[in-house]
């Protein structure tokens, strides 16, 4: 080897070690940037639900000052707008548990026997062509929802019960049940459909029905996830406004009769956010008492599911 062919080589192993430097600068430019943007994108979440609870807090400790909690959490009237005001949270609670219970009885138990047809006994030729199709339900609008409540559930249960008010909580239900179907479904099928398929050759192996080997192998192995859908379900009727506000109407009454017509607290926070109350009164700061309150029965739910999704793990 010549000098000069010495020299090309060299230059071309000094160029390589430039090149690989600027390269490997490049790229640890580019992961330091990727790492922030997505610390950012996690901070931007936590600040969020942060500013919100401040918020809330402070408003609600405001709105406590002047009226008292006991009577908050105890009186049986509602009526915050009226000149006989009354604080007292116990009929638009219960007229949201109405509608989450009610609803859920509708809703859970259709979402999981699809969802079971979907993943054990459906043929994938079927399964390609329902699953997208009973997704499409959770693409309709809620208001749409409730319109279809108002002018064809609530008629047909005027017709078997002639008592039945305009607004009630029994056809909101009915459609609140509908609209959750899609979740139920689609998240307890995904968590059937990741079951081993191991598991269900062992059992068949065993003499097992197709039957047998569903409810004694599968579900059980996926209940964690059935269980995390129907706790989101309910939380996601607990906190649904339009179908509610249209179908299940804004009377405040302590009662658990699903004909008759009922307010729930998202339906209030809406009624009161419409623009009549004045800003920073007492009746407006009722709708960050009520928020709050729904904040936390909706923790409350989300603490559960994680209770229980850890605790069937375990076993």
């Amino acid at each position: 080897m010549n000098i000069q062919d010495l020299a090309r080589r060299k230059k071309d192993e000094f160029s390589f070690a430039v090149n690989r430097g600027h390269y490997r600068t490049r790229r640890r430019w580019h992961e330091v940037l990727i790492k922030y943007a997505l610390l950012t994108s996690a901070l931007v979440s936590i600040v969020t639900t942060i500013g919100i609870i401040v918020i809330l807090l402070i408003e609600t400790i405001a709105f406590f000052r002047e009226v008292p909690i006991l009577k908050f959490l105890t009186d049986t009237r509602w009526t915050p707008l009226f000149k006989s005001k009354h604080f007292g949270i116990l009929p638009l609670f219960s007229g949201t548990m109405q509608i989450a219970i009610e609803s859920a009885i509708v809703g859970l138990p259709i979402g999981l026997l699809s969802a079971v047809y979907l993943s054990e006994y459906a043929p994938s030729v079927v399964r390609k062509i329902l699953k997208p199709a009973l997704e499409v339900l959770a693409g309709v609008p809620t208001v749409v929802y409730g319109y279809f409540a108002l002018t064809f559930i609530t008629p047909i249960i005027k017709r078997i019960f002639p008592q039945t008010m305009v607004f009630n909580a029994a056809s909101a239900s009915i459609v609140v049940g509908i609209m959750v179907i899609p979740m139920v479904s689609s998240l307890s099928e995904d968590a059937m459909h990741a079951v081993p398929n191991s598991l269900r050759e062992a059992a068949y192996s065993l003499g097992a029905t197709q039957f047998e080997v569903t409810t004694r192998v599968v579900m059980p192995t996926a209940i964690s996830g059935i269980i995390a859908s129907f706790i989101l379900a309910v939380s996601r009727a607990i906190g649904e406004t339009m179908i509610v506000v249209i179908a299940a109407g804004q009377m405040p009454t302590l009662t658990w009769n699903p004909l008759k017509a009922v307010e729930t607290m998202t339906a209030y926070i809406v009624q009161v956010s419409l623009g009549d109350t004045p800003y920073g009164s007492l009746e407006f700061k009722t709708i960050f008492a009520v928020g709050m309150s729904l904040f936390l029965i909706t923790l409350a739910m989300n603490v559960l599911s994680l209770w229980v999704v850890r605790r069937f793990k375990k076993i």
